[in-house]
Parts: C-alpha cells; sequence; structure tokens
C-alpha cells in the first residue's frame, strides 16, 4: 500500500490544499498525519493562510483515506469538528514482523522510547525538521511540517511504499530517500 506521512498542517489552508494535492498526484491510497492539525500553538506564528474551518472542511472531505495521531496542539475540541480520529497517541503500522510506530513526538521520542524491536522505526513530526537517522536498534524518522518547516527545511511530506521512504517538496521534488527498511521476510 503506498502512503503519504505529513505532520504539522497547524491550521494553514494553503499548506492544506498543497498536501492534498500532492496526495493526489502521489496516487497514495492513505494519508497518515502525525498531528497538530488546526492550531498553531504558542510557539509558532501563524502559518500562510491561517484558516482552521477550510482545513476542517478540506480533511472532512477524505475523511476515510485519513489516520491520524494526536499533536500537542490537538484537542477534544478539534475532534468534535473532525470527521476521523485525531486523539490517539500513536498508531501502529504493521509491515511483517517488523513496525512502524507513528506518534506525534512531544511523548514518544528519541529521548523517550515506546516498545520497539530491533529494526522498527519511530516515526514522528512536532520538530519541523525532516529526518532519518539509523540508531543501533532502530530507525529515527521525520517528514518535517507541511505549514511551518524550522532549521531551513522545507514545506513537505513523505512517501513510503513497498520499503521505500521518500521525503518531498510540494514542488514534488526528492529531498531524501531511505530504502534499506525491507519487512522481514522480502
Amino acid at each position: 500500500m503506498k502512503w503519504m506521512i505529513a505532520s504539522d498542517i497547524h491550521g494553514s489552508e494553503y499548506y492544506c490544499k498543497e498536501l492534498l494535492a500532492a496526495y493526489d498526484r502521489e496516487g497514495a491510497e492513505r494519508l497518515l498525519l502525525l498531528g497538530d492539525i488546526l492550531y498553531h500553538g504558542p510557539r509558532n506564528d501563524l502559518p500562510r493562510e491561517y484558516a482552521p474551518k477550510k482545513v476542517i472542511e478540506l480533511l472532512n472531505a477524505r475523511k476515510q483515506d485519513i489516520l491520524c495521531v494526536r499533536g500537542n496542539c490537538d484537542t477534544e475540541v478539534d475532534q468534535m469538528v473532525l470527521e476521523f480520529p485525531i486523539l490517539a497517541d500513536y498508531c501502529v503500522v504493521a509491515e511483517k514482523e517488523r513496525l512502524i510506530y507513528a506518534t506525534h513526538g512531544h511523548n514518544y521520542n528519541e529521548q523517550k522510547l515506546p516498545p520497539l524491536h530491533h529494526g522498527d522505526i519511530l516515526l514522528h513530526g512536532h520538530t519541523h525538521i525532516p529526518k532519518c537517522i539509523e540508531h543501533e536498534y532502530y530507525i529515527y524518522m521525520n517528514p518535517g511540517s507541511v505549514s511551518i518547516p524550522k532549521d531551513g527545511s522545507w514545506h513537505g511530506y513523505m512517501m513510503y511504499d513497498n520499503g521505500m521512504f521518500v521525503w518531498k517538496d510540494f514542488d514534488g521534488k526528492e529531498k531524501m530517500r531511505y530504502e534499506k527498511f525491507h519487512p522481514k521476510g522480502h
């Protein structure tokens, strides 16, 4: 299955539209959102075209395609208007005997690991910085931020298909790639 993975929309109608246009262009079958959907947060400036109500409309129209975890800016009131679950602290995507542990990053991260086995992936947003780091027992990945990139990074997302992760900007330009994750048995 072809997945798009993104994080930290923070209420930007402009970048939510960019994300959904890329989703269509990529031919993804599922969109995994790693939290911070509607609110910009007290530490961030307002993103371009900040319009949470419009983001609600855009995402609810795609609710059948979306899996989401809760970010530190997501609350029960957000769940009242979004028509797909957003309040889970994590989700697990199983790939044969390995797993991808997806979370926002404010609770579980490189400093506070969830339960992982050798070769699993810890996937989270929160920092707004795209990363791929191979640790001794696990791999850490971050798609960066849809609307408020930090540390000189780009507005973008990740694609996952058949053991390969690709980070892209909204022009579709590849920025990073990780091809070594192959589920056991492949």
